[in-house]
């Protein structure tokens, strides 16, 4: 599998980390080892698409620069390749995790959010309208932390960060988990509903920054299947069936 480090950097914008929500190495409450020296490159994604060798599917956990940049560089290599994009991203009914309206992947680097929704991957979102019903009860990460198996109170330590984190700015008991959700939808899309509608990015510097709202065929914004529903009970299931089944059951779930 190749692996390289990709964009340090959005398109056009400061970088914004979010060391708030996850910590200061992405792990919540848990500390890394100093990483290695990595040097940016904005071909990686590219790189990696062509490596692949055969088609893809590709998934974006977080902001879209690298996959903006590989359809600047080789665009026709992108498109003959990723035969479907899922986004974890956007956001057009729930509120907003930066700002009123708008979801961190897309506020980080809104430039590359619209070039990649107008190059015509066939792009799906999913964006807090969904993920923000990926909820594991506190109950659950509680379970987790206090188990015999030092793999299940990793994984509670690093869950009870986001409790806490939640409990402090919503009041919710519970860890929002919203990337697993993307990559089950990529593993099997009939898990939910995508519907083709007009998304616009907002690239102001305003609030409304990183929008993704309905917009206008007419005025050139691309249909895009964006998720508004999914099947929860589904999702728990894989989840259980590779991460969870060891210490969960559905019912920690609240199913």
């Amino acid at each position: 599998m190749l692996t390289l480090p990709g964009c340090d950097r959005p398109l056009k914008r400061a970088l914004v980390t979010a060391e708030d929500t996850h910590g200061v190495d992405g792990l919540g409450d848990h500390v890394a080892p100093p990483a290695e020296p990595i040097y940016p490159s904005g071909s990686a994604l590219r790189d990696a698409i062509r490596a692949a060798g055969e088609p893809v599917t590709l998934i974006t956990l977080g902001p879209m620069t690298n996959l903006a940049m590989a359809l600047r560089l080789e665009p026709d290599l992108v498109r003959s390749r990723v035969v479907r994009h899922v986004a974890m991203a956007g956001n057009l009914d729930a509120p907003g995790n930066t700002g009123p309206h708008s979801e961190f992947n897309a506020w980080c680097d809104p430039e590359a959010v619209d070039e990649v929704l107008r190059a015509g991957l066939g792009t799906e979102l999913v964006g807090l309208d969904v993920t923000q019903h990926m909820v594991i009860p506190a109950a659950a990460v509680a379970k987790l932390g206090a188990s015999a198996d030092p793999e299940a109170r990793w994984l509670g330590g690093l869950l009870a960060f986001y409790v806490r984190f939640h409990q402090e700015h919503g009041g919710l008991e519970g860890a929002v988990i919203h990337d697993p959700l993307a990559v089950a939808l990529a593993i099997e899309p009939s898990w939910g509903q995508a519907a083709p509608v007009p998304i616009r990015t907002d690239l102001s510097d305003g609030p409304l920054r990183g929008r993704t709202a309905l917009g206008d065929r007419n005025a050139g914004d691309p249909p895009i299947g964006v998720f508004r529903h999914i099947d929860l009970e589904a999702v728990h299931r894989i989840l259980l069936e590779h991460l969870f089944g060891p210490w969960l059951t559905l019912a920690d779930f609240g199913a």
